[in-house]
């Protein structure tokens, strides 16, 4: 679990609520739901109008890494490639076939698969360097999904600050509904910048921030592989892979 974020979730919960405190006013002036509903609801839509639905869904499942990132598994990786180095220079990178079942992740499959089919250090790293291009290409457009909406959200905010106000216009002769107007026209201001600049961006950089944790990882397995490939001593191939951590 991710302390920092939940530490940045609560102090910027207490920022707002605090501030409205110390300001003399009632915490339940925030609980507006037309603002709520025109804000979220407006920056959903727009994020959906936006990208594909798949892209979209993805996005949306990689909020957890905010809180919950997965576990970081450089340090197996480096362990794995300095066995498998040991494997290869005392039998041969044909030995490597019995290791290819014991791994679930694709990308280590292909690179032990060159590996046994003989490719060379330059075709092996062009074939993974594909890869590693097209995984990052796809988790970063996921996670543009919140940058996305940390972008639409205050352009709703204004949106609904509008709404009020031709609300607030149409009932002047009447002056027991203007509030409610007026107050949806700010809270909704308020919703759509707080959402983006306390949520939907820091979420998003947190996301980016595993991704390239994620893309190192296979960088590392990628530089290992050619270290094998090329012949390198196994000390030598870990000493190198260390450098990344």
């Amino acid at each position: 679990m991710d302390r920092g974020s939940l530490i940045g979730l609560g102090l910027a919960g207490a920022a707002i609520f605090g501030g409205q405190a110390m300001e003399g006013g009632h915490i339940s002036l925030f609980l507006q739901p037309t603002a709520f509903v025109i804000v979220v609801v407006g920056t959903l839509a727009a994020v959906l109008l936006h990208y594909p639905l798949e892209v979209f869904l993805r996005g949306v499942r990689m909020a957890k890494w905010a809180f919950k990132p997965p576990a970081s598994e450089a340090e197996a990786i480096i362990r794995h490639i300095v066995q498998w180095s040991h494997t290869a220079r005392q039998e041969s990178p044909l030995a490597l076939e019995k290791y290819l079942h014991m791994t679930r992740d694709p990308y280590q499959k292909t690179g032990l698969q060159l590996l046994i089919d003989g490719a060379d250090a330059d075709r092996l790293r062009d074939t993974l360097d594909v890869q590693i291009i097209g995984f990052e290409t796809a988790e970063r457009q996921a996670a543009r999904v919140w940058e996305s909406a940390g972008g639409y959200a205050p352009t709703l905010g204004i949106l609904g600050a509008v709404i009020g106000l031709i609300h607030v216009m149409e009932n002047l002769s009447d002056p027991s509904k203007l509030g409610a107007g007026i107050a949806v026209a700010f809270v909704a201001t308020i919703y759509g910048v707080g959402l983006a600049n306390l949520v939907f961006l820091p979420l998003a950089n947190k996301i980016k921030f595993t991704i390239a944790r994620r893309v190192t990882e296979r960088e590392i397995l990628c530089d290992g592989l050619m270290g094998i490939a090329q012949g390198d001593n196994p000390r030598l191939i870990e000493a190198r892979l260390k450098g990344y951590l």
